[in-house]
C-alpha cells in the first residue's frame, strides 16, 4: 500500500466517526432541547442518544448506583446518617461530594446537547438551545449551592456547639458508653438554663431553671420547673462544694431573711466568683454548680445541661417563622420593680401581650411570653416557660428544617452551649426524635405546701414527688364496669369543661396545662 493510500485511509477513519455522531443528532432544535432536558433528569441518556454509548451507559449507571446506594442507606442505616449530621469531618466530605456531583451533572447536560443538537441550525435556534442549556445549569448549580451551604452550616453549628470528649472539659459529666449511651440509663436527666447575659448585662443570672427527666426507651419527658428564688440549695455530700456549703447555698451570718444572693438564679455566677476552681477542671463551672445542686434538691442525678442565650432564643424563633400558643391573661412586655439583683431601676412595662387563643409570637414576643413577670407570679411565669418549650418543639417539622435550616443553624450558635459531647449525639437526635412524638408533662412540686417563700424549701418533700412522678408505670388492674348509668351531655351545649385540679407530684400532660383558658389570672 503506498503512502498517499494509507493517508487518504487515516483521513477518512474521521469522517466516518463524524457521519455516525451525525446520524444521532436530533433533527429540529425543539427535539434536541427536549432530548436536552431529559438528559438532565437522566444522566447518561442523552450521551447514549448522541451516540456515546459506553459513556453514556457508564454515566447512567453510576447514577443509578447512586440514587440506590442513597435510597439504601436512608431506609436501612439510620444510625449512619445521624452520625454523619453530626461529625464535622464526614460533614466537610459531604460538601465536598455534594459540589463534585452538581459539576459533573452540568457537565454531562452541556455534553449531551452538544452531541444532540442539530449540525445545521439557525442563529435563533442555537441562542435558543444555548439559553435552554444555561437555564438547567442555573437550575443544578443553585440546589447544589444551597445543599453544600446547608451542610457546611450543619458542620459550623455541630462544631462551634458541641466539643468532643476530648476536646472540652467537666467537673459533672457522666461516662459513657459511646456505642450505646442509654443502655445503663433509663432516664436521662438534662439541665435546661435560660440565661439572662447580653451587652446591656454586668452579670449572668439563670432566670430559667428546668430539669427535663426522659425515659430513653419511650422519650415520655417530665418537666420540672425549679424557682429562681429558692434559698439553701444542697450539694452533695461527696462534692467539694457540700464542705464550703453544709446547710445549703446561704450565709447563716445574716439570719432567716430573704437573701437574694444566695438565691438559685445567683449561682450560676457567684459561686464560681467567691471558690474558682473548687470542681476541678470545667470549662462552665457555673452550669457544673447548678447542675449538682438541682439534682441534690430534686433527688436526681443530671446528666448534661443545655444553656439558653435569651438573645438567641428570640433569633431561633424568628428564624422557624413563630410559635403559636395560647395566652391565658395580660402578659408585660419590660418592667422593672426597681429592687433586688439586677434591677436597672423602677419602671412600668412597654406594653403588654393580650389573652387570646392560638397567638402566633415572633421572636421578640416569645420571649416576653416566657420572661415576663411584672405583677405576675414565679409559678405562672414557669408554667409559660414550660409552654414556650412546648411549642417550640411542635413547631419545628421538616418542612421548615429544610427551607430554613441555615437560620436556624446561624441562630443556634448563639443559642445553646452544652456539655454533650459530639460522640453521643447521634444518640441524643435519635432520642430527641422520641421526644417530639411523645408525652410530654409537668411535674407540680406543690408551692404552698414546700415553698410558699424561697427562705426554707422543703426539699425532701420534693424529692418525694418527683420520684412518685417518674417511677414506671404499672399496668392499672381491670375494675368491674359500673352499673351506674352515665349522664349523657346535653346537645348543643357551649359550656366549657373545667380543668380538674393538679395533685402536687402528678405529671400534667402540657397539652392541657397550656390549653387556653381565660380564667387564669397568672397572680397565683
Amino acid at each position: 500500500m503506498s503512502r498517499s493510500t494509507r493517508a487518504a485511509g487515516r483521513r477518512s477513519a474521521p469522517r466516518a466517526s463524524r457521519s455516525k455522531h451525525r446520524s444521532q443528532r436530533a433533527r429540529t432544535t425543539s427535539k434536541a432541547i427536549g432530548l436536552t432536558l431529559l438528559s438532565a433528569l437522566v444522566p447518561g441518556l442523552g450521551l447514549i442518544k448522541g451516540g456515546r454509548t459506553k459513556l453514556g451507559a457508564f454515566v447512567l449507571t453510576i447514577a443509578g448506583g447512586l440514587l440506590l446506594v442513597a435510597a439504601y442507606v436512608g431506609l436501612t442505616q439510620r444510625n449512619s446518617v445521624l452520625e454523619l449530621l453530626v461529625s464535622p469531618r464526614q460533614l466537610l466530605i459531604a460538601t465536598a461530594a455534594v459540589v463534585v456531583l452538581g459539576v459533573l451533572w452540568i457537565w454531562v447536560v452541556v455534553a449531551s446537547h452538544k452531541l444532540l443538537r442539530p449540525v445545521s441550525m439557525t442563529y435563533t435556534g442555537r441562542l435558543a438551545g444555548s439559553m435552554f442549556v444555561g437555564l438547567l445549569c442555573f437550575a443544578i448549580a443553585v440546589p447544589t449551592t444551597v445543599a453544600a451551604q446547608t451542610v457546611m452550616a450543619q458542620r459550623d453549628l455541630v462544631g462551634s456547639v458541641f466539643q468532643s470528649e476530648g476536646d472540652s472539659k467537666s467537673a459533672t459529666r457522666p461516662k459513657v458508653n459511646k456505642s450505646d449511651p442509654w443502655a445503663k440509663t433509663p432516664r436521662l436527666n438534662l439541665l435546661l438554663l435560660g440565661a439572662d447575659d447580653g451587652a446591656d448585662r454586668t452579670g449572668v443570672r439563670t432566670d430559667t431553671v428546668m430539669v427535663a427527666s426522659i425515659d430513653t426507651k419511650t422519650g415520655d419527658t417530665a418537666l420540672i420547673s425549679l424557682s429562681r428564688n429558692w434559698m439553701r440549695m444542697p450539694f452533695p455530700e461527696d462534692s467539694p462544694l457540700h464542705k464550703i456549703y453544709p446547710d445549703g447555698y446561704w450565709d447563716p451570718n445574716l439570719g432567716n431573711v430573704e437573701q437574694p444572693e444566695y438565691y438559685l438564679d445567683s449561682m450560676y455566677d457567684n459561686v464560681p466568683k467567691q471558690h474558682p476552681g473548687a470542681l476541678g477542671a470545667t470549662d462552665n463551672m457555673g452550669a457544673d454548680v447548678v447542675k449538682l445542686a438541682a439534682g441534690a434538691a430534686l433527688g436526681l442525678d443530671i446528666d448534661y445541661y443545655m444553656q439558653i442565650n435569651l438573645a438567641g432564643f428570640r433569633k431561633i424563633i424568628d428564624a422557624i417563622g413563630g410559635i403559636t400558643v395560647n395566652v391565658n391573661y395580660k402578659v408585660p412586655i419590660g418592667g422593672d420593680y426597681g429592687a433586688g439583683p439586677g434591677t436597672r431601676g423602677a419602671k412600668k412595662p412597654s406594653g403588654y401581650i393580650q389573652p387570646g387563643p392560638n397567638q402566633k409570637l415572633d421572636g421578640y414576643h416569645a420571649l416576653w411570653f416566657a420572661r415576663g413577670r411584672y405583677g405576675l407570679s414565679d409559678p405562672s411565669r414557669q408554667e409559660r416557660q414550660r409552654c414556650t418549650i412546648h411549642a417550640l418543639v411542635n413547631s419545628v417539622n421538616p418542612a421548615t428544617l429544610v427551607t430554613k435550616y441555615q437560620q436556624i443553624a446561624s441562630a443556634s450558635k448563639d443559642l445553646l452551649r452544652t456539655d454533650i459531647p459530639q460522640e453521643i449525639l447521634p444518640a441524643f437526635i435519635e432520642l430527641g426524635l422520641k421526644v417530639k412524638s411523645a408525652k410530654v408533662s409537668n411535674v407540680d412540686l406543690d408551692k404552698r405546701k414546700n415553698f410558699p417563700t424561697g427562705k426554707n424549701p422543703d426539699y425532701s418533700a420534693m424529692q418525694e414527688l418527683v420520684e412518685k412522678a417518674i417511677a414506671p408505670k404499672t399496668k392499672p388492674i381491670a375494675s368491674t364496669p359500673s352499673t351506674t348509668a352515665t349522664k349523657k351531655p346535653t346537645i348543643g351545649t357551649t359550656k366549657k369543661p373545667t380543668k380538674a385540679p393538679t395533685t402536687p407530684g402528678a405529671a400534667q400532660d402540657l397539652n392541657d396545662a397550656c390549653a387556653y383558658d381565660p380564667t387564669q389570672t397568672g397572680t397565683n
